[in-house]
């Protein structure tokens, strides 16, 4: 999923996606600079607007969906 991750943060034009976890949570990322693939590419680090960090490796990440807009 790491790798599922890293296309959709250099896709071109940049989707803006939510990153559902195994918990059951969702994370935002709404522009490619709200997250980050460690050098190794085993850890994705997601920064939020309000709150800590967070980070994830790859068991952890269970789907990537696009995030819906206010209009949709």
């Amino acid at each position: 999923m790491i790798a599922d991750v890293r296309e959709r943060l250099l896709d071109v034009p940049f989707v803006p996606f939510v990153v559902r976890t195994s918990d059951g949570r969702e994370y935002p990322v709404p522009t490619c600079d709200h997250a980050y693939i460690s050098p190794r590419r085993n850890r994705v680090v997601i920064f939020l607007d309000s709150g800590p960090a967070v980070l994830f490796g790859p068991l952890h990440i269970n789907s990537i969906v696009d995030q819906q807009t206010d209009g949709e």
